[in-house]
C-alpha cells in the first residue's frame, strides 16, 4: 500500500437530506508500526444526490467502502429472467421503478414458507446482514436502487463483480461493499445507534466511544488503526444516528481489504453476487441454507 494512499468510507441512505445525510469519511494511508494507520481527516456530510456525484469523481486512485448492497442473490435474479451479468443487471435494476420491485420481491417471499422467505447472497450469512431484497426494515434494496447505478455511471472499479474487465485497478477509483456492523460486532454486539429520538441514550453513546477507541486502538479485527483529532472524535461520539462512525468503519474495511491480495475476495466469486469486504471467504455456506428471516440491518 503506497504511503498517503486515499480512502473513502460511506454511509449511504436512499433518500439523502438535511435530517439523514449520506455521510462520507475521508482519509489517507500512513505506513506506521505496528499496524498502518487510517488518518481520517474529516467526515462529511452529503445532503444530496448531486454532492454524493460530486464525492464519487474525486480523482483517483482511491479504494472507498461503501454500505449499500451492489448486488442481489442469483437465485432471485434468474428466477425474474433478469440480465444475469452484473452491469447489465444493474443496469436493468436501476431503470426498474420501486413498485415492479416491491412486486417482485413480495411474489418470491408469498410463494415460499414462514423461516426461508427472503433469497440470500452467499456473502450476506457470513457477515450477519439483512438480505439484500429487504424492501422494508431496513430497506437495503432502495439503497442499491439509489445508489449503485449512479456508482456504475461514474466510472468507477468493482473488483467483487469484475467489472471492468481489466486486471489493474492500480490507477482507479475502487468501490467495495461495506457493512459497517460486521466489524461494530466484534467489539460490541449491543445496540450503539439510532434514528428514534428514545434510541438516544447515554448508553449508546458510552458503545460508541468504545468502538472508536477499540478502531483508534486496532482491536476491532482490522489490520489497521484508525486515527482521528480530538474534536472529530467527539463529533462521531456525539451523533446518536452512528452515522458518522458507520462511514469511518467502512473507510477501515476498505482500508484492510485494500491491503489483501485481490482485496480478500473469494478466489470462487460469483460475480453477480459479490462480496461484502473484510467479511471471511471461508465461512460462506452455499446458497439456501439459512432459515432465519429476522431482519438485520446495515450498519
Amino acid at each position: 500500500m503506497a504511503e498517503g494512499a486515499l480512502f473513502l468510507g460511506v454511509d449511504f441512505t436512499s433518500a439523502p437530506c438535511a435530517r439523514k445525510p449520506i455521510t462520507a469519511a475521508r482519509g489517507h494511508w500512513l505506513a506506521t508500526r505496528p499496524l498502518p494507520t487510517w488518518e481520517v481527516e474529516d467526515v462529511l456530510e452529503l445532503t444530496s444526490f448531486a454532492a454524493f456525484d460530486t464525492l464519487l469523481a474525486t480523482p483517483g486512485p482511491w479504494v472507498g467502502g461503501f454500505d449499500l448492497p451492489f448486488g442481489q442473490p442469483r437465485m432471485l435474479v434468474e428466477h425474474e429472467g433478469w440480465p444475469n451479468t452484473w452491469a447489465a443487471f444493474v443496469r436493468h435494476y436501476c431503470g426498474l421503478p420501486r413498485t415492479v420491485l416491491r412486486d417482485a420481491f413480495r411474489r418470491w417471499c408469498d410463494a415460499r414458507p414462514a423461516g426461508s422467505k427472503f433469497a440470500w447472497r452467499r456473502t450476506d450469512r457470513p457477515a450477519g446482514s439483512s438480505p439484500a431484497m429487504r424492501w422494508a426494515n431496513p430497506p437495503v434494496a432502495w439503497m442499491m436502487h439509489a445508489g449503485i447505478g449512479r456508482m456504475l455511471d461514474a466510472g468507477l472499479a468493482f473488483p467483487a463483480h469484475r467489472h471492468p474487465s481489466r486486471r489493474s485497478t492500480a490507477a482507479g477509483r475502487i468501490a467495495l461493499e461495506a457493512y459497517p456492523a460486521f466489524t461494530a460486532r466484534h467489539v460490541c454486539r449491543q445496540p450503539y445507534k439510532s434514528d428514534a429520538s428514545a434510541g438516544r441514550t447515554r448508553e449508546r453513546a458510552r458503545r460508541r466511544r468504545t468502538i472508536l477507541e477499540a478502531l483508534t486502538a486496532g482491536a476491532a479485527g482490522l489490520d489497521v488503526r484508525a486515527s482521528l483529532r480530538p474534536a472529530l472524535a467527539r463529533r462521531i461520539v456525539a451523533d446518536a444516528a452512528g452515522d458518522l462512525l458507520d462511514a469511518v468503519i467502512c473507510g477501515m474495511q476498505a482500508a484492510h481489504a485494500a491491503a489483501l491480495p485481490r482485496f480478500g475476495l473469494p478466489r470462487a466469486l460469483d460475480a453477480l453476487e459479490g462480496w461484502i469486504a473484510t467479511v471471511p471467504t471461508a465461512s460462506a455456506r452455499p446458497a439456501g441454507t439459512r432459515s432465519v428471516d429476522a431482519p438485520r440491518g446495515r450498519g
